[in-house]
């Protein structure tokens, strides 16, 4: 039955091919550009790492002075570094990583290959297990190398190609800044989007390319991009990057073994914070803030409110176009009241039109599906030309192809309910009459 159904759908269709054209396009408008905002907003607002963000926690602590400080203020955006070696070495989690960004040439030992320069993490040994850096050829550094100031390096799939092309480089030279360090591991493509362990350097950054143990990249005088917040009263330490500077600059984030671990946590950062205060290094009131990965996106709205606005406008756009297709749908079922007339004097019942024009309805909605998603593709292919930092993101995953199926049928189905149902209620004997 549900073949005859698509057949007669089909002939449906065919009979009235101007208004079926117009009742696909309005769906498949809608659905276009519902999706394409629906598709960003997914990749904006997605869990870049889902099966332990509740896990990460970053860490902030206020260590700056009263000048210009008012209560209620967000703490300082990092850590000084005295503050980020002080909680490593008190190592309160599973794990914990102590990092800053730069970017810095990395070439080797032949005058053949010229330099490259690579965006740059210096971290501690605790970074790859952490944040399940995927491997490809050896691994990350000890502790220990972390205390000697090893001359090693982490490279990526990315850099390995243009230096090593792609071979296994685990035990050869690269050269940093005039120094030789040896490469201990190769990591897979990788990317964590967003880019939410330092988001000093853009939410949306490419994961770096080479990766150094903190205290190594500080002996090598590799510097520091991104953010950081200096100010006068207290110690000084010299350059910024000195353990006794007042400059925060360095991200901090602890694994803990359960996310109820985090309440212990706090209580350590808040005792930490009075200590230092009673000390004299803290000038302002104790303000520690502690949040896992996704409490931390928001806290940094790395989602736009552009972009929710613009997913509710669509939406809202979709919704129009499903009132349309509502009103056509009517008007079409009108214009058949005789053919269902004498389809119900031969016996069709209520329940078999109404499935008939039900099934017609989701015919339509499998058109529009596939050409809104040609809609959605132009559309995403427009927002990855535009300026944005996330633009590069924009692609249609397999969910979201799937969602894109589901909800044109939905869409359809809801549209076609109030016509069949109307169709439904057509009296045989009336329509007899006037044919």
């Amino acid at each position: 039955m549900f073949l005859h159904y698509l057949e007669l759908a089909a002939r449906s269709a065919r009979a009235s091919k101007g208004l079926t054209a117009l009742m696909v396009l309005a769906l498949a408008l809608g659905i276009g550009a519902c999706m394409t905002t629906l598709t960003v907003y997914h990749v904006l607002s997605g869990d870049p790492i889902p099966h332990k963000s509740a896990r990460l926690f970053n860490v902030q602590l206020d260590a700056g002075d009263l000048v210009g400080w008012r209560a209620g203020d967000e703490p300082t955006f990092d850590l000084t570094r005295f503050d980020a070696l002080a909680l490593l070495r008190d190592a309160k989690g599973k794990r914990q990583a102590m990092m800053s960004g730069s970017n810095t040439a990395v070439g080797v030992n032949d005058a053949q290959v010229k330099p490259i320069f690579s965006m740059t993490r210096y971290t501690t040994s605790d970074f790859f297990a952490m944040f399940d850096a995927p491997w490809q050829f050896g691994a990350g550094w000890s502790p220990a190398d972390d205390e000697a100031e090893a001359r090693v390096a982490v490279i990526s799939a990315s850099l390995n190609d243009k230096l090593f092309a792609g071979a296994n480089s685990v035990g050869r030279d690269i050269v940093v800044r005039g120094q030789t360090l040896r490469v201990i591991g190769v990591l897979k493509a990788w990317k964590l989007q967003p880019h939410f362990y330092d988001m000093t350097l853009g939410a949306y950054a490419e994961t770096e390319d080479l990766f150094l143990p903190f205290t190594t990249a500080i002996t090598l005088g590799i510097g520091h991009w991104g953010s950081m917040n200096c100010w006068a009263s207290g110690p000084g330490g010299g350059s910024p990057l000195a353990v006794k500077s007042n400059c925060a600059w360095v991200q901090y984030w602890v694994e803990l073994e359960r996310p109820e671990d985090a309440a212990a946590l706090r209580t350590y950062l808040v005792n930490y914070s009075e200590a230092q205060r009673t000390a004299g290094r803290f000038l302002r009131p104790t303000n520690v803030r502690l949040r896992n990965v996704m409490e931390w996106l928001e806290a940094r709205r790395v989602l736009p409110a552009d972009v929710r606005l613009q997913t509710w406008l669509a939406f809202g756009f979709l919704l129009v176009c499903i009132v349309n297709m509502v009103g056509l749908l009517l008007a079409k079922t009108l214009r058949r009241s005789g053919e269902i007339g004498v389809r119900r004097a031969l016996g069709a019942t209520r329940g078999a039109i109404f499935a008939q024009f039900v099934v017609e309805a989701g015919l339509l909605g499998l058109v529009g599906a596939a050409l809104g998603l040609l809609f959605a593709n132009g559309g995403l292919w427009l927002v990855r030309h535009s300026p944005n930092d996330y633009a590069r993101l924009a692609e249609l995953d397999a969910p979201m192809l799937a969602l894109t199926l589901g909800l044109a049928i939905v869409a359809s189905l809801c549209a076609g309910l109030l016509p069949a149902w109307r169709a439904a209620l057509v009296t045989p004997a009336v329509q007899l009459k006037v044919q």
